[in-house]
């Protein structure tokens, strides 16, 4: 399997605080690669370091081939990135419809793909020409995560999406994911409910310290305990 996006050697500075030590990571076209790590290990900044929001201090990013950790972030989303922040950045001052129109590059949105999108989050509908303010937190999270996928993208990042949600809508974004990868998508996701890693997860990596201290396929490491435990200080099997 091809890899879409590659990270080599990347350094990430935020003022006098050393971030990223040297991240290299790898991730396959096609499959959905689960980011691990315990809090404060450095995979948000890896994330936002993709992104551009965060500039690379050393080391090389490629995607599809191309350098892109010195292009600005707009350029970065328009090659075809997706970002899903885990603080679920919506424009609170403007309705559901405009924040998805917004973030359709073209100004305009494929009334079949929104159909889609209604089928998997339907209060979106319901609240379509409501402040986005108004939403409740896990109607707001599915809204960010609607502006990601508003238009195809090859690649999607996605920071926490099931933090603090319902089980109902947690269960709408592993539907939802499911079939984003199955229409061709590219998923990089940063997830603590390890029950959704190991359903969706293909591959994994473990962040520690700002650097990968682990990468396997997301079934081995689901199979092993004492690595788990190791690596993140609990069991994937505790949270079943």
């Amino acid at each position: 399997m091809s890899e879409l996006l590659t990270l080599s050697a990347v350094e990430t500075h935020i003022g006098r605080y050393h971030i990223l030590h040297g991240v290299d990571l790898a991730v396959p076209e096609g499959a959905t690669t689960m980011l691990l790590g315990r809090n404060g290990a450095g995979k948000t900044t890896a994330l936002r370091t993709i992104m551009g929001l965060w500039r690379a201090s050393a080391g090389e990013i490629r995607f599809g081939g191309s350098r892109i950790e010195a292009r600005p972030t707009p350029d970065i989303a328009r090659a075809g990135i997706g970002y899903v922040p885990e603080t679920m950045a919506v424009f609170s001052d403007l309705t559901v419809k405009e924040n998805l129109v917004l973030a359709a590059r073209e100004g305009a949105m494929d009334e079949s793909r929104l159909g889609w999108i209604f089928g998997f989050f339907p209060p979106l509908k319901t609240f379509w020409l409501s402040r986005a303010g108004t939403l409740s937190g896990g109607q707001k999270q599915m809204l960010s995560f609607a502006r990601a996928i508003i238009e195809p993208r090859r690649l999607l990042l996605i920071d926490e999406p099931t933090k603090g949600l319902a089980p109902a809508i947690i269960g709408a974004l592993i539907d939802c994911l499911a079939e984003v990868k199955r229409r061709g998508a590219t998923i990089l996701l940063v997830e603590q409910n390890f029950r959704v890693a190991q359903e969706i997860g293909d591959s994994v990596s473990v962040m520690d310290d700002g650097r990968i201290v682990h990468t396997s396929a997301m079934a081995e490491l689901a199979r092993d305990g004492a690595l788990q435990h190791r690596l993140l200080g609990l069991s994937l099997g505790a949270h079943q």
